[in-house]
């Protein structure tokens, strides 16, 4: 059976006062557990977006037509409101599950030893990240899915996924200054292709406000462009950020590279590959919705492979003891 102390009162007001000090002052977790708090917060900020993709793809983004609440007279979605109300909320519920990885995350963070302020405030941009774009997803609805609005948000989901790839690789870090691993060249060459990658991204919220997936079964405003020279375009910016991470890795050779960045650019090149496939085939067979769903999780795949590269630039000593650092773990996996 295991103890539990009991709390005095002094410990109860200390608890209310600063629960996230109170929990570090009683409970250090295994690097590990960080680790995989961030991994998991990382995770569902993938997911959420897939499933926000999926409520737009079956028409249900106005299953619950009112915000907070599912209806005006109703907290949760009604019998009546029937599969396109079921889709919308579960959506809105998976957003709690957001906020308890993130939660978890946070207070890993806090709690691990020797105290990582960076790793915690990256912890906390995420809580905010999340809170910002529930609210956004709130005015997303009550604005009819204006597709200028539905960009927004993914865009501010984009930037979720961001931090928190950067959260996940600074839990596998130290705290050491970061030492590059590559020149000057190599590094403005990755910065062109982060640059290229977030005007793809920009390009692909256009292509859906434009494309016929408008998020709801009846007439919703669209943005007034060609739908078909935009696509056009997107495929352009792809094949720029194809050559980019193509082109890194033949970089990476010629100058002997370490096997960190080589790998990370091979993963993102071979992303890229599956996701220009989806994209094409999606596009010649008038965009089917299961399509289009895996496309959206293409799109946070490469997003994430992109930071990655950018990440496996430089290293940082002192990494977490019990963790190999991300050299090491390349190092085994080039051997074996």
């Amino acid at each position: 059976m295991v103890h539990v102390p009991k709390l005095t009162p002094a410990d109860a007001t200390a608890a209310l006062r600063n629960p996230l000090a109170f929990i570090a002052g009683r409970w250090t977790p295994d690097p590990r557990t960080v680790r995989r708090a961030a991994l998991a917060a990382l995770v569902m900020s993938v997911i959420i977006v897939v499933t926000g993709g999926a409520v737009r793809l079956t028409g249900s983004g106005l299953g619950c037509p009112t915000w907070p609440t599912c209806t005006e007279d109703s907290l949760t979605t009604t019998r009546a409101m029937g599969f396109h109300g079921v889709v919308e909320f579960g959506n809105r519920m998976l957003t709690y599950v957001l906020c308890a990885a993130v939660g978890w995350a946070i207070v890993a963070a806090r709690a691990e030893k020797p105290r990582r302020r960076s790793l915690t405030r990256l912890g906390w941009a995420q809580f905010w990240v999340v809170m910002g774009n529930a609210v956004l997803g709130g005015i997303v609805v009550l604005v009819g899915l204006n597709p200028y609005t539905v960009a927004a948000h993914f865009l501010l989901s984009s930037a979720l996924i961001a931090i928190a790839t950067v959260m996940w690789q600074r839990s596998r870090e130290g705290d050491g200054e970061p030492r590059p691993l590559v020149g000057p060249a190599v590094r403005q060459l990755v910065w062109f292709l982060v640059a290229a990658s977030l005007l793809l991204i920009a390009v692909g919220t256009v292509v859906t406000g434009a494309g016929p997936h408008a998020g709801d079964s009846s007439e919703v405003e669209r943005i007034p462009i060609d739908w078909e020279t935009v696509s056009k375009l997107h495929a352009v910016l792809a094949w720029i950020v194809v050559t980019l991470s193509f082109a890194l890795w033949f970089v990476l050779k010629a100058v002997d590279a370490p096997g960190g960045p080589l790998g990370r650019t091979r993963e993102l090149f071979l992303i890229l590959l599956g996701q220009g496939v989806i994209g094409y085939v999606q596009y010649f067979t008038h965009l089917p919705e299961v399509l289009v769903g895996l496309h959206m999780l293409g799109s946070c795949l490469v997003w994430i492979g992109v930071l990655r590269v950018l990440l496996s630039l430089r290293e940082r000593p002192g990494a977490a003891p019990g963790l190999p650092g991300p050299s090491a773990e390349v190092t085994v996996g080039t051997r074996a």
